[in-house]
């Protein structure tokens, strides 16, 4: 069993459920409300750094600085809602993106956030445990929420605006609710992240995660719960599995990403949905 589950293994299953609960957020976002969304990374970078000061500047707790860092990213994702969620497309598309970069110019040019240099000694607060058990109540929550009246609403945006409107949905308020949840969760995988590594900074958190994040999404299927879970299990442990072949690794795992895509384009889980 200690062979089984040593640090290492165990080290993976907590990056796993981090990612399982930042792309949960992203799930709710542009799988079950449809707007697709580049800078998910930006929201996560700000629970990682929100946490941080609170910790090391404040002296906040842990267990308090935690829920902190997805509200303020929440509350972020909440305000920058309001301008941009009335664009569609690739339009929010770039529009996200561009906030992503701005976050993270601003993180690499201030004082507070040590800029390029990033913040070490971060208290290592986040342990397997605390990760699965934050990753099923996360699951638990957005279950709750997608197969609600407020996911039946959000649904409903994603398959046509104009039809959900003339039922009485207020879509600007659901849009902005959407992404303010969405990356509320993101922010308290960012804490959970910045926790686990013990050292953040803005190149943490660039384009390039977005991309991941939105990868594992489409990976296991858009819009659906198991579909999160198995896309971000497969490419957080293929890269691990492929160690063994270092110069061959990043071309054996987009391979296998495109075979995938090729064979089962709406994701792995695409057409599964839970029902308790």
């Amino acid at each position: 069993m200690d062979a089984i589950f040593n640090s290492y293994t165990l080290q993976i299953i907590t990056m796993c459920c981090i990612n399982i609960i930042i792309v949960q957020g992203l799930n709710l976002i542009s799988g079950i409300t449809g707007q697709l969304s580049l800078g998910h990374a930006a929201f996560m970078s700000i629970g990682a750094y929100t946490v941080t000061l609170l910790m090391l500047d404040l002296n906040v707790p842990f267990w308090l600085a935690l829920p902190l860092a997805g509200l303020i990213a929440g509350l972020a994702g909440f305000m920058l809602g309001v301008p941009i969620l009335r664009l569609r497309g690739d339009y929010l598309a770039i529009s996200t993106l561009g906030f992503g970069e701005i976050v993270r110019v601003l993180f690499l040019n201030s004082t507070t956030t040590h800029g390029a240099l990033g913040i070490s000694s971060i208290p290592h607060y986040t342990t397997p445990l605390i990760s699965v058990i934050l990753a099923i109540v996360g699951f638990i929550v957005m279950f709750n929420l997608t197969n609600c009246r407020f996911g039946l609403a959000l649904r409903g945006i994603r398959e046509d605006e104009i039809a959900a409107e003339m039922m009485g949905v207020n879509i600007a308020k659901y849009k902005m609710l959407a992404f303010a949840i969405g990356t509320g969760f993101a922010g308290i995988g960012g804490a959970l992240y910045a926790c686990q590594i013990t050292f953040i900074s803005p190149g943490d958190f660039a384009f390039t995660r977005s991309f991941e994040q939105l990868s594992m999404l489409v990976l296991g299927g858009t819009g659906s719960l198991l579909g999160v879970a198995a896309g971000v299990i497969i490419l957080t442990v293929i890269p691990e599995v492929l160690r063994f072949a270092t110069e061959y690794r990043m071309v054996m795992y987009g391979l296998a990403l495109l075979i995938i895509m090729v064979f089962r384009p709406q994701g792995l889980f695409g057409n599964i949905r839970v029902n308790l």
